[in-house]
């Protein structure tokens, strides 16, 4: 049976009763990311803050936004559209996440390269810890900065360290014209050599998507730029003039470049859904090394290519996870961001952790110091 509070004293009392009795916990929202990270490990209690669903606070002159952590995002973005705003994470798995769920996860997309992650936009949360404390981070001031690494502790922790209840968000103003441009290349050093002039360019595109040629996008077998531009129609102009000297250039407005976006925030989710055994590693490099991790692999792979960060995507685990291995004996930072539960407990999702492992540790200890909350979901680590 899963426990859904109402309000935040029942999960405070849901958390530290099962706290006292050393009952183990499985914390979630709406279970969206329960094949990402470590395994969701058997538990005596299962607590879901989907109940907890409501807008608390909304000043759209102020750009600042206050909601519980079991809102759906859908409906958190389609309020924001209301008023022309938004909050731009573009987190997979939007249908169904939980804007908790998003923020515990850390979960972004294409326009990280112009927007940055949660940590970027929250400005303020609440969290309920295993003692039944509700403990406030921050406020609904944008400069206001007071408190805030408690949240940022949160951001990320996937429910290892308390339940987060609200979230405050600055929001952003949606852009009077967007247009998406994609260039297409005949190889990899052709695509990374654009990639390299666009970044030296005055352009500042929210979001720049690299598609190898197994990742078929728009049934291509080429590689593939996306460009994602905004601004005013004088900007857009810009942005097409000079990408269409780049080489073979289509451009996508209006419900088509809504659609294509869509497509490539939901890339992992649309493999997992044709690939129930498949697997995602995620690399995180410099932009430089990029080019170095995109160019020899034969898998669907996609890069966003302004930020460093690559998801490629595998039919068997065990490549996924050697993959991984790979990657980090490099020097890169990568785990084994989605696999098949029950492969996870045999493969090594995070091969090294880094230097801050032992803080997370100790972090983790302070939090939970009898381990009963959302054990092994830090990607079996934590």
């Amino acid at each position: 049976m899963v426990h859904t509070p109402e309000t935040y004293d029942d999960l405070a009392e849901a958390l530290s009763r099962a706290a006292r009795h050393m009952r183990t916990i499985c914390l979630e929202g709406n279970g969206s990311k329960r094949l990402m990270a470590g395994p969701t490990a058997a538990a005596d209690e299962a607590i879901s803050t989907s109940a907890l669903n409501h807008v608390l606070q909304y000043e759209p002159r102020d750009l600042t936004i206050s909601v519980e952590a079991g809102l759906p995002w859908r409906e958190l973005t389609a309020l924001l559209r209301q008023n022309r705003q938004m909050v731009p994470l573009d987190p997979p798995f939007a249908a169904q996440a939980s804007v908790g769920g998003v923020v515990a996860s850390n979960s972004n997309g294409p326009r990280r390269r112009l927007y940055g992650t949660a940590r970027d936009m929250i400005i303020g949360m609440w969290f309920v810890t295993l003692d039944g404390k509700l403990a406030q981070s921050g406020g609904m001031v944008v400069k206001n900065v007071a408190g805030l690494d408690m949240a940022k502790l949160m951001i990320g922790s996937f429910g290892t360290l308390a339940s987060i209840a609200v979230v405050n968000f600055k929001v952003q103003p949606m852009p009077e014209v967007e247009r998406t441009i994609l260039l297409s290349f005949a190889d990899a050093p052709a695509a990374f050599a654009a990639r390299a002039r666009l970044l030296a360019s005055v352009l500042q595109p929210s979001a720049i998507d690299l598609f190898n040629p197994p990742a078929a996008i728009n049934g291509s077998a080429a590689w593939v730029l996306a460009v994602r531009a905004e601004g005013n129609q004088a900007a857009i102009d810009r942005y097409q003039r000079e990408l269409s000297a780049f080489g073979d250039a289509a451009a996508l407005d209006g419900a088509p470049h809504d659609e294509f976006w869509r497509q490539a925030e939901d890339s992992t989710p649309r493999f997992l859904a044709a690939h129930p055994d498949g697997a995602v590693v995620r690399v995180s490099s410099t932009l430089t090394d990029l080019e170095k991790i995109l160019t020899p692999v034969a898998v669907p792979a996609v890069a966003r290519a302004g930020s460093g960060v690559s998801y490629l995507y595998f039919d068997d685990p065990s490549a996924a996870a050697h993959c991984a291995a790979g990657a980090a004996a490099q020097g890169w930072k990568a785990v084994v961001e989605y696999a098949p539960e029950a492969r996870k407990s045999k493969l090594d999702l995070w091969p090294a952790p880094g230097a801050d492992f032992e803080t997370m540790r100790r972090l983790k200890a302070l939090f939970d110091p009898s381990n009963v909350l959302n054990r092994g979901r830090l990607y079996h680590r934590l």
